[in-house]
């Protein structure tokens, strides 16, 4: 094994987990789920059956990734983070069918107890901000804020805003 699963996490069998990935307290990493190298897996972090993530990645605590969800490279997600995948949940109804897939391209970072409705895309570089509730597909290198979530600034790469001239 060529990465690290604290002894209080659960990794099952079938799920794929790159080089170097480090899976910490009580994660819960499901079958059928695909991590990549270099991943940081924070405790309570719980990755669905059919999430695909990519290398470089890290998870802050409680952060919950469901399936349908597609994660580039190089993304930083903050604590208490969720991404949803049933536009319409309802508990009675659920099937695959629902599923309602989201992209979060390379270099995204959200914030701390940030919610990303399923059906949209995260451009790359964009910043999501703490608390922000994102309905709609955000443009790469754009800071959004608010419930719901809209672009106030645009970013760098660094993630720092880019000033006006």
């Amino acid at each position: 094994m060529d990465y690290f699963v604290h002894p209080t996490a659960i990794c099952e069998d079938g799920a794929k987990i790159g080089k170097n990935t480090k899976i910490w307290h009580f994660a819960h990493v499901r079958s059928g789920s695909k991590l990549g190298a270099n991943c940081i897996v924070g405790k309570d972090v719980y990755i669905d059956s059919g999430a695909v993530i990519g290398d470089k990645c890290k998870f802050q605590n409680n952060v919950n990734v469901y399936n349908g969800v597609i994660i580039g490279n190089n993304v930083f997600v903050g604590p208490n983070a969720t991404f949803t995948n049933d536009l319409y949940p309802r508990a009675e109804h659920w099937d695959d069918s629902r599923l309602t897939k989201t992209i979060v391209e390379d270099g995204v970072s959200i914030g701390a107890s940030a919610v990303i409705v399923c059906g949209i895309t995260l451009g790359e570089y964009c910043v999501v901000g703490a608390g922000a509730v994102v309905t709609k597909n955000v443009p790469p290198y754009s800071l959004v804020v608010g419930n719901p979530a809209r672009v106030i600034k645009k970013v760098g790469k660094d993630g720092l805003p880019i000033k006006d001239n």
